[in-house]
C-alpha cells in the first residue's frame, strides 16, 4: 500500500450541489479508490491568486492506495472525478473559480517532476488553505517530523485567512452517515 495525500477545493455550484456537497461527493468517490481514509475538517478561505471570485471551501484527504497505483494513474483518477463534478480545464481561468479541484500533495515519499505533474505539490508550502487541514490530519500521525515540517511552514503564513467552516465529524454526516475515521478520533 502507498500513502497518498490530496487537497480538495471548491467555490462553485454544479448541478445544484453546493461547494461543500461537491467536496462530499468527491470524497465518496475517493473512498472507492483508497483505504484507511482520513478526512480533515472543511475550511472556508479567501481566494489567493484571483481575488474577484467566491470564497473557497478546502480540505485534505489522506489514505492508502494499492501498490499498483502510480502517480500518473492517480492523476487520471482525480481528473476524472473533477470532470464528473463539473470541472472543465479548457474553459476555466487559471486560479479562477471551479466546482472542484483535487491536487495530489504527496505520494508516499516519491518525487515526480513532469510537465503536468509535480509531487510533492510545488505550491503547498505557500498555501495556508492546504497546510491548515494537512497539519490537522497529521496530528495523529506517527511521523512527527513530517507534521512539524508543515506546521513550521504554516507559522509564516499568518496573513492568510483560513476559517473552520465544518468539523470533520460534521462533514462525515454528508457522506451518507457512513463512518470514516476523522483526525479528532482516537
Amino acid at each position: 500500500m502507498t500513502r497518498v495525500t490530496l487537497a480538495l477545493g471548491s467555490n462553485m455550484t454544479h448541478e445544484r450541489k453546493t461547494p461543500v456537497q461537491l467536496l462530499a461527493a468527491a470524497c465518496m468517490e475517493l473512498k472507492s479508490h483508497m483505504q484507511r481514509v482520513v478526512f480533515s475538517s472543511v475550511y472556508k478561505t479567501k481566494p489567493m491568486y484571483v481575488a474577484k471570485q467566491d470564497d473557497f471551501y478546502n480540505m485534505v484527504v489522506r489514505g492508502d492506495v494499492h501498490s499498483n497505483v502510480t502517480p500518473r494513474s492517480l492523476l487520471k483518477t482525480v481528473n476524472e472525478i473533477e470532470k464528473k463534478y463539473g470541472r472543465s480545464r479548457a474553459a476555466e481561468m487559471r486560479f479562477g473559480p471551479r466546482p472542484l479541484d483535487i491536487d495530489i500533495l504527496l505520494f508516499d515519499d516519491q518525487t515526480v517532476c513532469d510537465s503536468d505533474l509535480i509531487i510533492p505539490h510545488p505550491r503547498m508550502e505557500e498555501r495556508a488553505f492546504v497546510l491548515v487541514p494537512l497539519v490537522e490530519i497529521l496530528s495523529d500521525s506517527a511521523d512527527t517530523l513530517i507534521r512539524e515540517k508543515y506546521a513550521a511552514f504554516l507559522k509564516v503564513l499568518f496573513t492568510q485567512d483560513v476559517q473552520l467552516y465544518m468539523g470533520a465529524k460534521q462533514f462525515g454526516m454528508l457522506l451518507g452517515g457512513s463512518h470514516c475515521p476523522f483526525p479528532d478520533e482516537a
